[in-house]
């Protein structure tokens, strides 16, 4: 029977998020009061208040697109996640399991490599992301793309990526340092069209996500006791890996590779929601939010006016987290 969920943690859950947007949008190496940012954020809306324009500039046209970015992003590492730890049966899974982030990566540097930039670095990290796990799936495929066979061909297919990416930064002088920046994982210079690319992606695929929350919690059964239980299983795999495919490769186009947040808040919220994935995923997105809007911020101001590349900081917070779970499963 699923667990019922806590009656303190939808309301924490979103408090902490809004807690930690309003603290993105109020600190900085330009720290501004909250007061003030509420005001420009209301003068955003049309409300007739005055603010300087300064003010306004740096909460509405500098922070607010990168903090509502990082939210999605985010959400979407942390839902993609959860998805796929249900998939495959294994709370290790992360939203890079079967080479997303190795085709997105590569899609981007050629692009950056090509002296390219802007959105069409995204363009090309999202498109390589999708077709990477098309083509993993297309090879798993004559074995029913079963969980394991998935898992292997991920294996393969991304570690070839990874060495023709190794050979292309060697080759890409004049770029490398650009290309390391994006495959560190930043929010650095993204704004308002970074995030409407990137929302209609995350969207749908939490929207089929959520959907098939029902058919997801089945599969963590065997494939016989799913089929049993009246759940297509083939067909729900292949839409629920479209979800988190998309979730991953909206993600990763947007921000670079940014590791463990889908391991890590899944994991972490399931020890306090329980399996059900009618919480689990919503409950994933708002934490994923949270936590990389707060990594954000930290890679913003802890060394200011150097920025550290968030997904070092949420490494640094990840891989212990990652070993504890590989200790506790051996005990």
């Amino acid at each position: 029977m699923p667990r019922s969920v806590p009656r303190w943690f939808p309301a924490a859950a979103l408090f902490g998020l809004a807690a930690t947007a309003a603290a993105g949008l109020a600190l900085g190496s330009a720290p501004v009061a909250a007061a003030e940012a509420l005001r420009a954020l209301l003068r955003a809306a049309g409300a007739p208040v005055s603010v300087p324009d300064a003010t306004y500039t740096i909460v509405v046209e500098l922070r607010l697109p990168r903090v509502a970015l990082a939210a999605v992003v985010g959400a979407a590492l942390a839902t993609s996640g959860a998805v796929y730890q249900g998939l495959f049966r294994n709370p290790l899974a992360d939203p890079y399991v079967i080479g997303v982030a190795s085709g997105a990566a590569l899609g981007a540097v050629g692009v950056i490599s090509a002296g390219l930039g802007g959105l069409w670095v995204v363009g090309a990290a999202f498109a390589a992301g999708v077709g990477t796990v098309a083509v993993v799936f297309r090879l798993a495929a004559a074995r029913r793309a079963a969980p394991e066979d998935l898992l292997l061909a991920g294996l393969a297919v991304g570690s070839f990526l990874a060495a023709v990416l190794s050979v292309v930064l060697v080759l890409s002088h004049s770029s490398l340092q650009q290309a390391l920046a994006w495959l560190l994982g930043s929010f650095g210079g993204r704004g308002w069209p970074h995030l409407a690319l990137a929302l209609p992606a995350v969207a749908a695929g939490y929207a089929l996500a959520r959907w098939h929350a029902r058919e997801l919690d089945v599969l963590l059964l065997t494939e016989d006791e799913a089929a049993a239980a009246g759940v297509d299983v083939p067909s729900v795999r292949r839409r629920l890996l479209a979800a988190a495919t998309l979730l991953a490769a909206a993600s990763v186009a947007s921000a670079g590779v940014v590791g463990f947040v889908g391991l890590v808040v899944p994991h972490a919220v399931r020890r306090v929601v329980g399996p059900g994935h009618a919480a689990l995923l919503p409950g994933s997105a708002v934490c994923g939010a949270a936590l990389l809007v707060w990594a954000d911020l930290a890679a913003r101001t802890a060394a200011s006016p150097l920025e550290i590349p968030v997904g070092a900081l949420t490494a640094l917070l990840g891989v212990p987290f990652f070993l504890w779970l590989l200790v506790r499963r051996e005990a």
